[in-house]
C-alpha cells in the first residue's frame, strides 16, 4: 500500500497526456465485476459498460457502504459497488470522467477507482478526521492537509507522491480546482489566496520524482485578499476564485490576474459552495436564510429561503438558477435569476445533502438515505432510488422523521470574550482570547483595539499579532465580539511592554491524542535568553482556524476533553512568555492529531420479537457517533447473552420462550465502549386460546375463539374424537359432517414457533327429524295400505334393526305422520315407496330413534328441511 509520505524514485518525465485506456468490452467488464464483487444492473452495450463520457455521477450511500453510478439522462442507477471496509463511514468523493477518489473520513484511507476498468487501482493513508481533503482534475490529484498547511500532488493511478509538496502556514482552507485546472488555497493567517498548477505525471504509474528533479507542483499566482487573521471561505470559479472574507464582510473575486473586492451587507456568518458555475456567486447567510448574488459588477440582488432554522447548505448555481438545500427537512428550493422561488423539491429524509454540478446535470445526493435527484439543464427534476433492484441485501432501517425544529433561543449581543491575554514581542504583541458566548446569533468577528490600532479578526481565529509597537512602552488591548445584533462588551488584556529581549521559541512540539478525549501537548523548555520563562501559550490550528488551546507554566499542556472537536485534525504551536511578559515567536508546528473518545450512544435502538423463531429477538439501531475513531464493533447484550457484531442489526437466539429481556447496545472504538442504548423485547411465547362462543346445526358446529399469538404467527385447527382435524382462521372454525343431536367435545389448537396452546368446548349438534310418510292410494286395497301394519306382509313405515326388510329383524311400524329423530344414513336394501310416497326409491336407510337406534328406509321417511339425505353423515 502506498503512503503519501513515501518518496519513490521516478524515471525521466515524458510529455503530459491524459490517462488513456483501451476499449473495455461488456465481457471484460463482467469478468472484472465478478472478480471485484461488483453489481451491474441493466448494462446492454459496451458504451454503457464503460460510461467514460456520459452524463453520470457516482453517489455515496452511507447506510449501504456503496457507490452507485447514477445516469443523468435516464435518472437510474446502472452500476454499483460496495467499498470494502467502509462500514457506514462518511466519505468524500471527487471524480472526473475516468477517475474517482474516495477518502474515508473516519479512517483517513484514500482509494482510487479507475472508472474505465471499474478497478480499485490504489489506496493510501492520510490522517483520519476532518482536516485533509482530496481534489481531482483530469489526471491531477492532490491531497490538501489544511492543518499542517501542506498541499501534495499524487499520481491518481498509484496514489504515490509527485515531486515536492507546496507548503503554507498551518490552518489553510480551500483546495478546489477551478475550470482551468488551477488548485486554489487560501491562507487566513496571511490574508492571501494562491493558485497551484499540477506537475506532469511520470510515465510509469508507480514512479515518482526524486527531490530536486523539477517534477513538482508549482504555486503560480498569489494575491492579497484580506487582512491577516480574517476568516476566509473559498469558492472556485470557471476561471479564477471567489474568496469570502467573513470578518470584513466582503467578497473578493480573483480573475485574470486582477482582484475585485465587493463589500457585502451581511447580518451574520455566510458560506459559499466549493465550486461556482456561471457569472454570479451565491453567498448564503445561513442564520438569516438569505442568499446574496454577487456578479462581476458587485452585489446584484438577493432572496430569502422559506422555512426556519440555520441548517441551509450553501446555495449552488446551475443553469441560471440557484438551488438551496435545507438539511433539516430534506427540501431543496429553486430560485430563478431574479431571485423568485420557482420550485420546491420535497425531500424524504433529513440529514446531509450534497449538490454537485457534473456532466451538464445537477446531482443532489442524500448519502444517509436511498434517494437522490437529478436536475437537467431544463430544470426537470427526477428522483433516483439508489437501492432499486439491488442484489446486495435488504434495505437499511427507515430514516426516522426529522425532529421538530428547536425553539428559537433569545438572541442578543455576544458576551465579552474570556481570558484575554497579551504577550509582548519585539515591537509587537500577541493577543489571544477564549470564545465569547454567541447569545443566539453566530459570532461574525472579533475586534482588537489598542495602541491606536483597530484590528478585525475572524471568528475562528481568536489570536492576532499587533505590530508597529514601540519597545519600552506599555500597552493594553481590548477585545470584543460582534454578531448580527451588534458589538458585545469588551474585555481588556494584561499590560505588556514590547522588548527586543524576547525568549526563543520551543525547538519542537509534539501532540498526542488520548482515549479519554484529552490531548497532551509537550515541548522542550525554551531558552529565556537571560530571563525566566513564566508560561507557555499554546495555539491549536485546524482547517482555516487558529485559536488558543490554553496556557501552562510547565512544558506540557493537557487540553481537556470537549475543548477540541472529536474527529477533527489539529496541530499545535507554542509561544514562550518570560517573566517580563515578553513572548517568543511561534514554535514549529507539531504533528497532527485527531482527538477522540469512546463512541456515542447508538441511536434509534429497536428490539422486537422474531415471529418465526423460538427464543429469538431481533435488534437494530442507527450508527453511533464515532467521536474521532471508527466504530470497530458493537456489544449487544440481550438478557445477559453478549455478542459482538460489526453491522447495525443482529438476531440473538437461545433465549427462553415468552421471555422478557432487556437489550443493551454499546459501540466500541479505539477508546473502548461508549454509552449504552437500552430497549426491551420479548421472545415469541406459546399461543393462548380463549373460546368465546359456539353454535351448531344438525350436522355441523362452529367454535369461535381468540388467540394471543405470543408475538408469533399462529395457525389454528379444530378437532374432535372420530373426526378429521379442520384447519381455519384463528378466530372461528366450522366442522361439518357431524351426527345430528350428538354431544361433542371440540379442541381448538393454536400453533406457533414456540409451541401450542389449546382450549376445549362442549357442543351438541341440533337434532334432525323426519316424518314417517305413507299415503293411501286411490283404488282397492291401496286405500287402506297405510292404515295399519299387516303381519307377514310389506307395507310402509316398517322399522328394522338392520338396513334391510328382514322380518326377523323388524322392530315395529311407525304410524304415518310420526316424527322420528334421525342420526345418520346407511346403505342397504333397495326400497321403492311406489305411489305411497311419490315414487320415492333409494338404497339409503336412516338410523332413527325408534325403540333405540334402528333403521327405516329413506323411501318412507321424509326429512325435515328439504328431505336432503346428504346432510346426514354416514353411520
Amino acid at each position: 500500500m502506498a503512503s503519501i509520505d513515501d518518496a519513490v524514485q521516478a524515471e525521466a518525465p515524458r510529455s503530459r497526456s491524459r490517462l488513456r485506456g483501451g476499449l473495455v468490452t461488456v465481457g471484460t467488464v463482467s469478468a472484472l465485476l465478478v472478480a471485484m464483487g461488483l453489481t451491474v444492473l441493466g448494462l446492454g452495450a459496451a458504451d454503457n459498460a464503460v460510461a467514460n463520457y456520459d452524463a453520470s455521477s457516482w453517489l455515496w450511500s452511507t447506510a449501504r457502504s456503496e457507490l452507485a453510478r447514477v445516469n443523468g439522462v435516464t435518472a437510474r442507477v446502472d452500476t454499483r459497488t460496495e467499498i470494502p471496509g467502509a462500514r457506514q463511514h462518511p466519505m468524500q468523493i471527487t471524480q472526473t470522467d475516468r477517475l474517482l477518489l474516495l477518502r474515508d473520513l473516519q479512517t483517513g484511507q484514500v482509494s482510487s477507482l479507475d472508472l474505465a476498468t471499474l478497478q480499485l487501482s490504489a489506496t493510501t493513508r492520510t490522517t483520519p478526521g476532518l482536516g485533509v481533503s482530496v481534489a481531482l482534475h483530469e489526471d491531477a490529484a492532490f491531497v490538501v492537509d489544511a492543518v499542517q498547511g501542506i498541499v501534495r500532488q499524487l499520481d491518481p493511478r498509484s496514489l504515490t507522491p509527485v515531486g515536492e509538496p507546496v507548503r503554507y502556514p498551518p490552518g489553510i482552507t480551500g483546495g478546489t480546482f477551478d475550470g482551468k485546472g488551477r488548485l486554489w488555497i487560501a491562507v487566513p493567517s496571511e490574508g492571501t489566496v494562491s493558485a497551484i498548477t499540477a506537475a506532469t505525471l511520470p510515465s510509469a504509474p508507480a514512479s515518482a520524482a526524486p527531490a530536486g528533479a523539477g517534477l513538482s507542483p508549482q504555486r503560480v499566482e498569489s494575491y492579497d485578499v484580506a487582512d491577516a487573521s480574517h476568516e476566509l471561505v473559498v469558492s472556485t470559479l470557471d476561471d479564477g476564485v471567489a474568496v469570502l472574507d467573513r470578518t470584513a464582510g466582503k467578497l473578493v473575486r480573483v480573475q485574470h490576474g486582477e482582484v475585485h473586492p465587493t463589500p457585502l451587507t451581511l447580518s451574520g456568518p455566510a458560506a459559499l459552495p466549493a465550486r461556482t458555475s456561471g457569472a454570479r456567486v451565491p453567498v448564503t447567510v445561513t442564520a438569516e436564510r438569505r442568499v446574496l448574488l454577487v456578479g462581476d459588477g458587485g452585489q446584484e440582488s438577493g432572496f430569502t429561503v422559506p422555512g426556519e432554522g440555520d441548517r441551509l447548505s450553501p446555495a449552488v448555481a446551475w443553469a441560471n438558477r440557484f438551488y438551496c438545500a435545507d438539511e433539516a427537512t430534506g427540501t431543496i428550493y429553486s430560485f430563478d435569476a431574479a431571485g423568485q422561488l420557482v420550485e420546491t423539491i420535497r425531500g424524504r429524509a433529513n440529514g446531509p445533502l450534497e449538490l454537485e454540478v457534473r456532466e451538464n446535470h445537477l446531482f443532489i445526493n442524500s448519502p444517509d438515505s436511498a434517494t437522490a435527484r437529478v436536475v437537467d439543464d431544463k430544470h426537470q427534476v427526477r428522483e433516483v432510488n439508489k437501492y432499486a433492484n439491488d442484489v446486495l441485501g435488504g434495505d437499511p432501517p427507515p430514516v426516522p422523521p426529522p425532529p421538530p425544529p428547536p425553539k428559537k433561543p433569545r438572541v442578543g449581543k455576544p458576551s465579552a470574550p474570556r481570558s484575554v491575554t497579551a504577550s509582548a514581542g519585539n515591537a509587537q504583541a500577541r493577543v489571544s482570547w477564549r470564545p465569547a458566548a454567541a447569545n443566539g446569533a453566530e459570532i461574525i468577528k472579533y475586534v482588537v483595539e489598542g495602541a491606536g490600532q483597530r484590528v478585525q479578526v475572524g471568528a475562528n481565529q481568536r489570536a492576532v499579532e499587533v505590530k508597529g509597537l514601540t519597545n519600552g512602552e506599555t500597552y493594553r488591548f481590548a477585545v470584543h465580539a460582534v454578531n448580527a445584533k451588534g458589538d458585545g462588551p469588551s474585555r481588556t488584556s494584561n499590560p505588556v511592554t514590547p522588548t527586543a529581549a524576547v525568549p526563543d521559541p520551543p525547538a519542537s512540539v509534539t501532540a498526542q491524542e488520548r482515549p479519554d478525549g484529552t490531548v497532551l501537548v509537550k515541548w522542550p523548555a525554551a531558552n529565556g535568553q537571560g530571563n525566566t520563562i513564566a508560561r507557555y501559550a499554546v495555539t491549536a490550528s485546524s482547517a482555516g482556524t487558529n485559536a488558543p488551546a490554553g496556557e501552562s507554566t510547565k512544558t506540557e499542556l493537557v487540553v481537556p476533553a470537549g475543548e477540541l472537536e472529536f474527529g477533527t485534525q489539529y496541530a499545535f504551536t507554542v509561544v514562550a512568555v518570560n517573566s517580563k511578559g515578553a513572548g517568543s515567536a511561534s514554535s514549529p508546528v507539531s504533528n497532527t492529531v485527531v482527538p477522540f473518545a469512546a463512541p456515542g450512544r447508538p441511536l434509534d435502538l429497536r428490539a422486537g420479537t422474531v415471529a418465526n423463531q423460538p427464543g429469538a429477538v431481533t435488534v437494530q439501531w442507527a450508527p453511533a457517533e464515532a467521536n474521532g475513531r471508527p466504530v470497530t464493533k458493537y456489544l449487544v447484550d440481550v438478557g445477559g447473552r453478549v455478542s459482538e457484531v460489526t453491522d447495525t442489526r443482529t438476531t440473538v437466539t437461545g433465549l427462553g420462550n415468552g421471555q422478557n429481556v432487556t437489550v443493551k447496545v454499546k459501540a466500541v472504538n479505539e477508546a473502548g465502549p461508549g454509552a449504552e442504548a437500552t430497549a426491551t423485547a420479548r421472545t415469541v411465547a406459546e399461543p393462548r386460546v380463549t373460546v368465546t362462543s359456539s353454535s351448531s346445526t344438525a350436522t355441523g358446529a362452529t367454535v369461535a375463539f381468540t388467540v394471543d399469538a405470543g408475538g408469533g404467527k399462529a395457525t389454528c385447527t379444530l378437532t374432535t374424537t372420530g373426526e378429521p382435524a379442520k384447519a381455519g382462521a384463528c378466530s372461528s372454525i366450522t366442522m361439518t359432517g357431524l351426527t345430528p343431536g350428538t354431544s361433542y367435545t371440540f379442541t381448538v389448537t393454536a400453533s406457533n414457533a414456540a409451541g401450542k396452546g389449546t382450549a376445549t368446548r362442549a357442543q351438541k349438534t341440533q337434532p334432525l327429524y323426519g316424518i314417517a310418510t305413507c299415503n293411501n292410494g286411490p283404488d282397492g286395497d291401496q286405500r287402506t295400505y297405510c292404515n295399519r301394519e299387516i303381519a307377514d306382509k310389506r307395507n310402509g313405515n316398517e322399522v328394522f334393526s338392520v338396513p334391510r326388510q328382514d322380518n326377523d329383524k323388524q322392530v315395529g311400524w311407525a304410524k304415518p305422520g310420526r316424527r322420528l329423530q334421525a342420526y345418520c344414513k346407511k346403505s342397504g336394501e333397495d326400497v321403492d315407496s311406489w305411489i305411497y310416497n311419490n315414487q320415492k326409491r333409494s338404497t339409503w336407510w336412516v338410523q332413527v330413534d325408534f325403540d333405540g337406534k334402528n333403521y327405516i328406509p329413506w323411501a318412507w321417511l321424509n326429512l325435515e328441511g328439504g328431505d336432503n339425505i346428504n346432510v346426514l353423515p354416514t353411520c
